[in-house]
């Protein structure tokens, strides 16, 4: 990948998140813990929801998909700001650099493709129950999550081609804890305005895109259902409250960085931990604690391992 273009850069220097010993400390513990949550919980999402029959339903397929999304996507910077802030080194190869911004869009692309389908799933579900086994048949669910992945690559390809080519030949100090487009295109040799507004147009607008047309996806659900329960909101509230705060959470922090750039403040490296390591801890929370079917499951699933456990 060096030779890909003109660089004379061959690594860059991530800043972190702090310079103090004791926050290093604290941000180790803090990265360390919630990125054992992230792998025990959303591990354990995907596997019972595929050693239970009563989860083999629309929902739970796309949200085992979910689970293994979110894991993947906290995989991509955790580990290595984890290993930074237990060596003190924090230093990135370009090649590893590239390949780390090429899979964060990936990975996003995908999980934006991923909400879109689960609001579909729960508009089906609520507002067209007769016909929802019929719409969201099992080729639908695996065309969703095709389509999620291509819409991935193609939206990360579509602006890594042009920052892969870029001259880098001088300043090398990334500000933030993993390299992205935004950070990276400011140590270019030449002038990125072009590009910035390739960021804008691209990532910036698919974040605000569909963060709207979910939040007016779900305002349309709670419409429906209050025209059609004289008013009684709560199921349908109780259902869609855990996707919202999802859609929430995942989508503050990219349009912060997206929509503007190039921000004169370093806030969004903080609010970025938000989705590399709190929101994909939180989803196996929200998604069980809140979740009858689920818990249920879980019951099953101690039951079934305790008297398999007694048998042995």
């Amino acid at each position: 990948m060096d030779g890909v273009n003109d660089s004379v850069v061959s690594e860059f220097v991530l800043t972190g998140l702090s310079n103090s010993w004791k926050m290093h400390l604290f941000l180790f513990w803090f990265f360390f813990v919630f990125y054992m949550g992230i792998i025990l919980g959303n591990l354990f999402i995907v596997f019972t929801v595929i050693v239970d029959s009563h989860l083999h339903s629309p929902m739970y397929f796309l949200l085992a998909n979910l689970s293994l999304l979110d894991l993947d996507l906290s995989s991509t910077t955790v580990p290595k700001m984890i290993s930074d802030l237990f060596t003190n080194c924090n230093i990135i190869s370009f090649p590893k650099c590239m390949t780390q911004i090429f899979f964060i869009h990936v990975m996003g692309g995908v999980e934006m493709v991923l909400l879109i389908a689960m609001a579909f799933d729960r508009y089906t579900a609520i507002c067209k129950p007769l016909r929802y086994l019929t719409i969201m048949s099992s080729k639908m669910c695996v065309s969703f999550v095709v389509v999620a992945w291509i819409v991935g690559i193609i939206h990360a390809v579509s602006q890594f081609v042009f920052v892969i080519n870029l001259p880098f030949c001088g300043p090398n100090k990334v500000d933030g804890f993993y390299c992205d487009f935004p950070w990276v295109m400011k140590l270019a040799c030449v002038d990125t305005y072009k590009l910035e507004f390739v960021i804008i147009a691209n990532s910036g607008f698919i974040s605000m895109a569909t963060f709207f047309s979910l939040i007016i996806s779900y305002i349309f659900i709670l419409v429906t259902v209050w025209k059609r329960s004289s008013g009684d909101l709560s199921k349908a509230f109780v259902t869609l409250s855990a996707h919202i705060t999802v859609v929430i959470l995942f989508f503050m922090p990219c349009m912060f960085l997206y929509v503007w750039p190039f921000p004169t403040t370093s806030l969004d490296k903080y609010l970025f931990i938000v989705d590399f390591a709190i929101t994909p801890v939180l989803n196996p929370a929200i998604y069980t604690l809140r979740n009858k079917d689920m818990r249920i499951a879980m019951r099953r699933l101690g039951k079934r391992t305790v008297g398999s456990s007694r048998i042995s």
